[in-house]
């Protein structure tokens, strides 16, 4: 097989800060994020593509409430809401990223598959959620919602841009639908795979599968399979260019190039919010530790740049 890389889109592909999420909105934001593919795949790439799903996902629990308090429809478990947003989500990137291939005369099929990720149901995640999922708040906002619905527990964001609400967010394990997609990949297919980390499911008394209400991080998800299917390169997009130590202090510094290393002292440290650039750091150490060549975090349009983005190696 060629090259093979995995790109996980950044919640912002789909969904920027500011927008309220129409459709028209996050069309035109997948459009842009997908373009970026383009030089992957004219250097010989096979793609494998993931990505997030908090803003998707916070809506439709949110509808979820709306609609069982308004109609008493019954509400959907966030491990159907889960599997809701991948599907949503996977068919805009699908759609766009086809439409593009098109407009760039490149003759390739593009293929969703809705993933489940096993998950240790014991994980202490379930007793401290961290995960943010949907919209941001103001303060008094996320309170009067805690006040109404005692189940939601909301935190502020590490980079202040209000409150989110947090859900459990256990350790991906196992990627169930890792053989097909190693094979649909193979085969010289785009697969669009374990969208919003997965759907969290694990083994019960009878090694059933068996859903449960958590997020995975997509990061993390997306790391185990990049290793699990063998790829070279593992591409994190996120809303900044690079990734930075000190970050938001006068010292802050921009990271080119470090090992592995460096990125486990950086991070035992605690240069990486563990809401934010955290994750992140921490896929990109899993992947690189798993036998990957290297990791890079980036902004989408510095995809395929000479030297984009902060790149995590094993060695100099």
């Amino acid at each position: 097989m060629k090259k093979l890389a995995v790109v996980a889109f950044g919640g912002n592909a789909l969904l920027r800060g500011n927008e309220i999420g129409t459709i028209q909105q996050q069309e035109n934001n997948t459009y842009n994020t997908c373009i970026n593919l383009i030089p992957l795949i004219k250097n010989g790439y096979e793609l494998v593509i993931t990505h997030g799903n908090g803003p998707q996902v916070g809506n439709i629990m949110l509808r979820n409430e709306a609609g069982y308090k308004e109609y008493k429809i019954p509400k959907m478990p966030l491990d159907i809401c889960v599997a809701d947003s991948q599907g949503g989500i996977g068919y805009m990137i699908e759609q766009q990223l086809r439409n593009i291939l098109r407009e760039n005369k490149i003759r390739k099929n593009v293929i969703t598959v809705v993933t489940q990720v096993l998950v240790d149901k014991n994980d202490a995640a379930f007793s401290n959620p961290t995960k943010p999922v949907g919209a941001f708040y103001l303060k008094e906002e996320a309170e009067l919602l805690s006040k109404s619905n005692p189940e939601l527990i909301f935190k502020e964001d590490p980079r202040k841009r209000g409150w989110r609400r947090v859900v459990p967010s256990p350790i991906p394990q196992d990627v169930i639908n890792k053989k097909a997609i190693r094979n649909l990949v193979s085969k010289g297919n785009i697969v669009i795979a374990a969208g919003g980390g997965g759907v969290p499911v694990y083994l019960d008394e009878k090694k059933n599968l068996t859903g449960v209400e958590a997020v995975i991080d997509k990061d993390l998800a997306s790391a185990l399979l990049a290793t699990e299917i063998g790829a070279d390169e593992f591409y994190i997009l996120t809303d900044v260019n690079k990734v930075y130590i000190n970050f938001n202090k006068p010292d802050q510094k921009a990271l080119d190039k470090i090992t592995v290393d460096e990125a486990i002292d950086y991070y035992n440290k605690g240069e990486f919010a563990a809401g934010s650039m955290g994750p992140k750091i921490l896929a990109a150490i899993n992947f690189v530790k798993g036998g990957g060549k290297e990791t890079v975090i980036t902004e989408a349009t510095q995809l395929g740049g000479e030297n984009c983005g902060t790149r995590i190696v094993n060695k100099d």
